[in-house]
């Protein structure tokens, strides 16, 4: 049985995009993932 995929690749490469703004506006990668909405988290 395959897996549906949570995100496309052009959902994460657009938060990739966000994320490298975020840090080159001096904020913390804590304070970016807060920001994108990430959790520690990487499987159910």
């Amino acid at each position: 049985m395959t897996r549906k995929r949570k995100y496309s690749a052009e959902q994460i490469i657009t938060k990739l995009r966000e994320a490298e703004v975020l840090l080159s506006q001096r904020k913390t990668i804590a304070e970016a993932c807060v920001e994108l909405r990430f959790h520690g988290r990487s499987h159910p």
